[in-house]
């Protein structure tokens, strides 16, 4: 992965009727965590945001190499992970890719947000997973990606 790789292009809300279709990208070792991801956040995570398609990848190798191809408008990593966790991963591509996706952070405690802020991740949420804040982190990332773009 190059420094000056550019992420994608980000979502662009509809000219017809506003709605942002996103691509995000969700890693997890453990089935289980991006079956609840994609549960919690539903095919309308808001009104104003629509999951357009899941990337689902089990290795940190994945995740690189999806993000070198782009079109992706959010990332959501799960920061128990194994091998490689969601907080050292979201660190690297926060440093190495250009325009990096803003990256949501599945952290295993609450006590554990320091280490978020190390990461550089833009959003985190506790495990247990909650609907709702899943959901509200995808959409605002979403939406900043927009904005941003």
């Amino acid at each position: 992965m190059t420094p000056s790789h550019a992420a994608g292009t980000p979502a662009q809300p509809s000219a017809t009727d506003g709605v942002r279709r996103v691509s995000v990208l969700l890693y997890s070792d453990d089935i289980t965590v991006r079956d609840a991801v994609r549960a919690a956040a539903g095919r309308r995570p808001a009104r104003d945001v629509e999951v357009a398609a899941w990337r689902e990848c089990a290795t940190a190798e994945a995740v690189i190499e999806a993000l070198d191809v782009g079109g992706h408008d959010v990332v959501v990593l799960d920061g128990e992970a194994t091998p490689v966790g969601g907080l050292g991963l979201c660190r690297q591509l926060k440093n190495e890719i250009f325009r990096c996706p803003p990256i949501l952070v599945l952290i295993g405690r609450p006590q554990d947000g320091w280490l978020a802020g190390w990461s550089l991740a833009d959003r985190v949420v506790p495990h247990p997973l909650d609907p709702i804040a899943v959901s509200e982190a995808i959409a605002d990332l979403a939406r900043q990606r927009v904005a941003v773009g």
